[in-house]
């Protein structure tokens, strides 16, 4: 008798089944997704139509409909049976305008200039790839700005001894910071405690020159008084001791030398701005357009980031003092309104400086604007050491590092990579922002459009709309950029929370 039961056992891997029809492909996409339901039959069909009105309203409006070409209003002014849309004609008579406002047009070469180089240097510290980071780097943020300075006002500046003072104070202070990573035993040398004794009188001094009268002396061609000339020797004095004391307690002795780049900023930048370059000056109050809507956003998120480090730092500060300047410096910022911030910078402000001390309004703008973005960029940072487990902080502690050298090298790499939607969200808010400065009479983009509107040669029903639309795009250009490339670090670095 045979027997009917047979076993079957596979001897190679089967191929998995295709999906059924219905769900492959864009059918089934669409199936899965848009008309998985009745309800969302419906709702699909509603945004669907809706859109697809809006699109083709969007286009006979931008594109069927516009006027792309003319000289004056006769070619927008809507006729017998012809419907206008979109002047884009005005756009491109006042194109020039909408980028640099009212800059003489022998001179654009220099804002072009400018452009290029900051988008050249900006789109190669961007790119991973792109090698010499650290040089890349120091051109971005330390050679381009008096550069770009010069060349869009002129340059010859006239400066004077207290201005002088500011600059070697700033490089003290540097040479300070980069001295604690030269050497791990610099701390507790006594030439780096004189020389942070020494700063601290040098911040005094320069504070008390503003209170304080006293007579007069020209060092290097440049009219101190006696108070800030105080100010000028202690901070030179406390660059010294920290290079000394570099040199005495480094393995490498060579290090202290990299100690005197801060000095050479400090003595090439007075020479850069008083230098005759032959360049016809430009006031900054006939700058407008994209120029000032790029200068404002660029200063203002460059200054905001280290201001607002510092001040995350110094609200988490153990030193009651420093923690109580930090949350009054935050708090008070970040409860007044910008547009009360810029009125303040514009028009109070001149009032508690001493007598013959002004300042120009565009910078009196970048400092307000500076300032109140860095304290929200402050709270944002704030969040990001708070989410830093305790045990980071006591490891760094049980490898006996400073303070700085625990935030520098463990904490705040940690912390910036956490907040980094929340800090392109705060650079976004602040580029938008911008067009606020238009209340105070600086023509930014968004201004200068509003101002084609009164022009007698291009008024017409459809000249506002065109306008605000072409500015509202330009707006949406940058931002999406700032946004997209938000989204790629944020990959790149794995800062996301993975499922």
């Amino acid at each position: 008798m045979v027997d009917l039961n047979s076993a079957f056992v596979a001897r190679e891997q089967k191929q998995p089944l295709p999906p059924p029809a219905s769900e492959a492909g864009v059918l089934g996409w669409l199936r899965t997704n848009l008309f998985a339901t009745p309800v969302d039959a419906i709702m699909s069909t509603i945004l669907l139509a809706a859109s697809f009105y809006v699109a083709w309203q969007l286009y006979m409006w931008g594109i069927a409909n516009a006027v792309f070409e003319g000289t004056d209003r006769q070619a927008c002014l809507p006729q017998e049976g012809r419907e206008v849309g979109a002047c884009w004609a005005f756009i491109k008579a006042r194109f020039s305008q909408f980028i640099y406002g009212l800059y003489p047009v022998a001179e654009r070469w220099r804002v072009d200039v400018v452009f290029a180089v900051f988008a050249a240097l900006l789109v190669a510290l961007a790119i991973p790839r792109v090698p010499y980071k650290r040089l890349n780097a120091i051109l971005l943020f330390g050679v381009f700005p008096p550069i770009a300075l010069v060349l869009l006002t002129g340059g010859r500046y006239s400066l004077g001894g207290t201005t002088l003072a500011l600059f070697f104070i700033m490089a003290a202070a540097a040479t300070l910071s980069l001295a604690v990573g030269r050497s791990p035993l610099v701390n507790s040398h006594g030439l780096m405690k004189l020389a942070k004794i020494l700063l601290v009188l040098s911040i005094l001094a320069f504070m008390a020159n503003w209170v304080v009268s006293s007579g007069r002396i020209t060092i290097l061609t440049y009219r101190f008084t006696l108070v800030s000339a105080a100010s000028f020797y202690l901070a030179f004095g406390a660059i010294i001791a920290a290079v000394l004391a570099v040199a005495l307690t480094a393995e490498r002795k060579r290090l202290a030398l990299g100690l005197l780049t801060p000095v050479a900023v400090a003595v090439l930048l007075p020479f850069v701005l008083t230098a005759n370059f032959g360049l016809p000056q430009v006031a900054t109050s006939i700058w407008g357009g994209l120029l000032v809507t790029l200068v404002v956003a660029v200063v203002g998120i460059v200054a905001s980031l280290p201001l607002g480090i510092l001040l995350a730092l110094g609200r988490q500060s153990q030193m009651p003092a420093v923690r109580l300047m930090s949350v009054i410096f935050i708090e008070f910022w970040r409860g007044v309104p910008l547009i009360t911030v810029l009125f303040m910078a514009n028009f109070m402000l001149p009032l508690f400086l001493p007598s013959g001390v002004s300042f120009n309004q565009l910078l009196r703008v970048l400092v307000g604007v500076s300032l109140f973005s860095a304290a929200y960029m402050a709270e944002v940072i704030r969040g990001g050491l708070q989410a830093i487990p305790k045990g980071q902080y006591e490891g760094a502690d049980a490898m006996a590092l400073t303070y700085w050298q625990k935030m520098r090298m463990i904490i705040l790499p940690q912390a910036l990579r956490l907040v980094i939607p929340g800090i392109v969200n705060t650079f976004i808010g602040l580029f938008k922002d911008t067009s606020l400065v238009y209340i105070i009479g600086l023509a930014d983009l968004l201004g200068t459009v509003r101002r084609g509107f009164n022009d007698p040669v291009w008024i017409t029903p459809s000249t506002p709309a065109t306008g605000l639309v072409f500015a509202g795009f330009v707006f949406w250009l940058f931002c999406f950029a700032m946004s997209r490339y938000s989204i790629y670090m944020e990959r790149r670095l794995s800062t996301g929370h993975k499922r």
